[in-house]
């Protein structure tokens, strides 16, 4: 663990290492643009579109990128399917540059593929949460205006009538579905040529994806990027990297004895399965190894079997593999990081990791959002150990962070405040919504609604949220959304919703319901009567039942944080 006088000098070190990597020569050379009337600092060197991302894969022709249960592609088998179905979008359903196409499935190959197509034709892909429920997904569909939808079968079975007035791919269909399914479409056409691409001319600021966020209200609220935007996360990782390995070249492996791999194990529907994970692995060519579902046996299973160098997800999973039964005895020779994002890390766990993991399995952990194409702070190695209570320092080069006060103003070291962030990953904004727009969008700041500070050497503490959502497990929960459900109940005449800490999950949802005079209600009913109404990760794990008006603030408000103090004290 270093000191804080080491710390000190190890960031003069880094910030010269990254000095060296911004040279007009470098592949991570900046310049300043101005964009939507915002001054920014850009990669200059980066991709202009995320079709030629893809076509970096080229570097790794053969080997092995997509894996999936029992099917093996290789980057070069990836992108000519890819382009194919690029052609069978842009000729059989007229998909043209602007046009919303939803995805709604599991983690599939065809889900990879579907959102390459999309966004090579300068499209906007739109992954909808596959945990939503007929109304949820309802609602996100005709929100994003997408009338063509890629879906597997669990999917089409909920959309029920809605489906009725879109065009439907599906994803690993049932047999005798009588719809087009991917490989079908791939099978009738030809790849997109380069000169076809090149003709459609995307360019950086063109939109590139639709990504829906639970806020504080009710409704998700459908995240709009550019190009551009997503391609400043990819390398800004890749910077980060590079100046580590520079830093510390005790952490390079110059000759693996085995094939780059990751473990994809969230759902490609967040910015860290499909940025984090699925779109990195381009850039950094790297084996995508997909899960069917989530389950810490498996995941251990393909550690080994599939060599994974690199296990990321949000903390909850690397707590269950450390407590899986078969931790002890699984091979994690090959891992080289062990990286969380979407959620706070207990400090306990990662003392726990420093212990159990092996030592060239790096710790990381990042901070950012949906609306930062999850850019924000990131910490690792030493400085994640010396400082477990921090998500790390602003990520460098061209992204800025800062704590204000609620006028706005700056403030300074170990000040506690709103966390802002400026950079060419931050989206372009809510999608039909100004006025939320620009409630978060000030000059190219964009107010997160998490409370934090900078301690004197610029690490990030996150202390709370202005925002009312719950974070279980990396999945946002407003919960408005969740009392509006409760509400509809004929039993209940008021209810607050809040998170309360779970060892696994990091949080979960909490309820406390005032009950109508002479009605009576438990938690099992409330669960049956919330099951049609909200996804099941949703409905509160706990719920307090009383007749008495719930506490308020002198303002008048429920007073929230003092219910959710009585739910914990009510656990121990």
């Amino acid at each position: 663990m270093l000191t804080d006088r080491e710390i000190a000098a190890d960031l003069e070190n880094l910030k010269n290492i990254a000095a060296g990597m911004l040279k007009p020569e470098s592949p991570f050379a900046i310049e300043t643009l101005v964009i939507d009337g915002v001054e920014q600092r850009v990669f200059s060197k980066a991709p202009r579109n995320l079709g030629a991302v893809y076509d970096l894969g080229r570097e790794a022709d053969d080997e092995t990128f997509l894996v999936y249960l029992d099917e093996r592609y290789t980057f070069a088998e990836t992108l000519d399917m890819a382009r194919r179905l690029a052609r069978a979008l842009h000729e059989e359903f007229q998909v043209r540059k602007g046009e919303r196409v939803a995805i709604c499935a599991r983690n599939s190959p065809e889900w990879c593929l579907a959102y390459m197509a999309t966004t090579m034709l300068g499209a906007i892909t739109a992954p909808l949460n596959s945990w939503s429920t007929a109304r949820e997904l309802e609602y996100l569909i005709a929100d994003s205006g997408s009338r063509l939808i890629f879906v597997d079968p669990p999917r089409l079975k909920l959309l029920g009538e809605a489906a009725e007035n879109l065009d439907i791919v599906m994803i690993k269909p049932e047999d005798g579905a009588d719809l087009p399914e991917t490989y079908e479409l791939l099978r009738r056409h030809e790849p997109v040529s380069d000169e076809e691409l090149s003709d459609l001319d995307v360019q950086p600021e063109d939109y590139a994806t639709l990504m829906y966020t639970s806020g504080s209200t009710g409704n998700p609220k459908g995240v709009l990027s550019s190009h551009r935007a997503v391609i400043s996360a990819l390398y800004t990782w890749l910077f980060v990297r590079g100046a580590i390995d520079a830093m510390y070249p005790e952490l390079v492996e110059e000759d693996p004895p085995w094939q780059r791999a990751i473990l994809a194990n969230v759902p490609l529907f967040h910015v860290t399965g499909s940025h984090a994970q699925f779109l990195i692995s381009f850039l950094d060519p790297r084996k995508f190894v997909m899960m069917y579902k989530w389950d810490p046996e498996i995941a251990l299973q393909l550690i080994e079997q599939e060599r994974i160098s690199i296990f990321h997800g949000v903390p909850t999973m690397t707590w269950e593999v450390m407590v899986s039964k078969n931790f002890e005895q699984t091979d994690l020779s090959s891992l080289r990081g062990v990286q969380s994002g979407g959620a706070p890390r207990p400090p306990e766990h990662l003392a726990m990791m420093l212990e159990k993991f092996p030592p060239k399995a790096i710790a990381g952990l990042g901070y950012g959002l949906t609306e930062t194409n999850a850019i924000g702070a990131i910490i690792s190695y030493k400085f994640y150990a010396s400082r477990p209570d921090s998500t790390g320092r602003p990520t460098p080069p061209v992204t800025d962070l800062r704590i204000v006060d609620e006028k706005g103003r700056e403030l300074g070291p170990n000040e506690v405040g709103e966390i802002c962030i400026k950079g060419p990953s931050v989206m372009k904004g809510y999608w039909n919504q100004p006025e939320a727009t620009a409630e978060v969008l000030q000059g190219g700041w964009f107010r997160t609604g998490d409370i934090g500070k900078l301690d004197p050497l610029g690490f990030l503490i996150i202390l709370d949220r202005a925002k009312d959502i719950v974070i279980r497990g990396g999945e946002n929960i407003a919960c408005m959304e969740v009392e509006y459900a409760i509400s509809e109940h004929p039993a209940v005449n008021e209810v607050s919703v809040y998170g309360i800490p779970d060892d696994r999950l990091g949080e979960v949802p909490a309820a406390t319901v005032m009950l109508k005079p002479d009605w009576q209600l438990d938690a099992r009913e409330l669960g049956e009567f919330l099951s049609e109404r909200l996804a099941a990760f949703k409905i509160p794990r706990k719920v307090r039942f009383q007749h008495e008006q719930l506490p308020r603030t002198g303002t008048g408000k429920i007073a929230k944080r003092k219910l959710r103090r009585l739910a914990i004290s009510s656990l121990n």
